[in-house]
């Protein structure tokens, strides 16, 4: 088979009919969560100003060292195509003086998102995600709240064998002395490491604690624990979020090891993953964390913050291996044919009668066989068929056919909408 001329581009998807329903479903309950929470919708632009990303990511990071697609405008603009949602919250958060509002702000999001990275299962360089961000609120119950709203969400989508990651990274007061632990430690054994991780032991050793090598994952494993060396007030942070999540009695484990691929983390950090071989493969469905930094870095007055998104096609790929039952088009009771240019047209306004009244009708307008469309009827299952000809048309009337007994009776055109209410 030849193949067309023109792609999508690699990496990128058409999310097309037979997808779409996945899409409504996840988009419908996370909006139902995200309403009784208490979260206000907001959307950003899909391009922001590339030192925003490099800034509030972290220059050392692979999203912004390899993964973002930027661009420069006539005018000079270095801007990039978003590469995740949580700086450009935070952005608009100062912009619109989000800060003078009642405490906390509860914002949500959802759309695409873009990294320049090597396609596999779950990874696309355009993807789709949504999140829910709380800024405003040291306490710990909101990162435990962020991760049961998540968690709720995953499970009204019929995923199981949900698995929680969390650990604390700490903050600018302990994690300084850490690092040094951590770099002394990887520096004894630089030449087994891949050689992405010995550039990120020049850079920031706690990526290499991030690295998916073969290769880095026994040295990794023996590496000093951050939970170990956390200062009081990390250390009770996180105590009583894992207290706040025994409460709950949501599943979760630590792992000593997860630091998240971002610099503007603090404290808390979590992923939730599906148990099994396929959902493993794919990585993370969700992940965040807690980022009291990250308003202050960005240019205002300290504001603490916790937050999280989820990768959509992860979700749906997922969704696909299950039996999930999707929302349909309502089945039709009505099938209208028409015989004629000038039936065709009184069609159109007939249709839209119906439409108002809320009565679902299906129609064949390509085709002018009464035959063919009345084949078409059939197939499609509804009880009655309106046939209206050339005769009908130019007298005002309709015929109604009972698609089960075959009987018909004649109706006047502007009674056909009442009539079928009724039958």
């Amino acid at each position: 088979m030849t193949r067309p001329k023109f792609q999508a581009p690699t990496g990128m998807h058409d999310i097309i009919f037979t997808e779409q329903g996945y899409f409504k479903k996840i988009y419908n309950i996370v909006e139902n969560i995200a309403n009784f929470y208490r979260f206000e919708k907001i959307d950003t632009p899909i391009l922001e100003e590339t030192e925003l990303f490099s800034k509030g990511i972290g220059l050392s990071t692979d999203i912004v060292q390899k993964q973002m697609y930027g661009l420069r405008t006539k005018g000079g603009d270095s801007l990039t195509l978003r590469p995740e949602g949580t700086a450009p919250i935070v952005r608009a958060f100062i912009e619109k003086g989000m800060f003078n509002l009642p405490q906390p702000v509860k914002l949500w999001y959802s759309g695409p998102f873009f990294r320049y990275e090597r396609p596999q299962a779950g990874r696309y360089r355009q993807f789709h995600q949504f999140g829910f961000e709380v800024l405003g609120e040291r306490n710990p119950i909101i990162d435990a709240q962020i991760i049961q709203i998540f968690f709720q969400i995953l499970k009204s989508l019929k995923l199981k064998n949900l698995i929680i990651e969390v650990n604390s990274i700490g903050d600018s007061q302990c994690r300084p002395y850490y690092k040094k632990l951590l770099t002394s430690y990887f520096r004894s054994r630089e030449s087994s490491l891949c050689a992405n991780c010995r550039r990120r032991l020049r850079e920031n050793p706690l990526r290499i604690l991030d690295c998916k090598e073969e290769k880095c994952q026994p040295i990794k494993a023996q590496a000093p624990q951050l939970i170990d060396h956390l200062c009081k007030e990390c250390h009770w942070h996180f105590k009583e979020v894992l207290e706040f999540l025994d409460e709950l009695e949501i599943p979760y484990q630590l792992n000593p090891y997860l630091v998240r691929g971002l610099d503007y983390y603090t404290k808390t950090v979590f992923e939730i993953f599906e148990d099994t071989e396929e959902g493993r493969k794919q990585g993370a469905l969700v992940g965040g964390g807690r980022y009291d930094a990250l308003v202050k870095l960005l240019g205002r007055k300290d504001v603490p913050a916790c937050g999280g998104s989820a990768g959509i096609e992860r979700i749906v790929n997922l969704m696909k291996g299950k039996k999930i039952r999707l929302r349909s088009f309502p089945k039709p009771k009505i099938f209208l044919a028409q015989i004629g240019n000038l039936a065709k047209r009184k069609s159109l306004k007939i249709i839209e009668e119906f439409r108002k009244a809320k009565i679902e009708v299906a129609e064949s307008f390509g085709r002018d066989s009464l035959r063919a469309q009345l084949n078409r009827a059939n197939r499609i299952g509804v009880k009655f068929t309106l046939i209206l000809g050339q005769k009908e048309a130019l007298e005002g009337t309709i015929m109604v056919r009972n698609m089960k007994t075959g009987s018909q009776k004649i109706v006047k055109l502007d009674k056909i909408v009442k009539v079928m209410k009724k039958g």
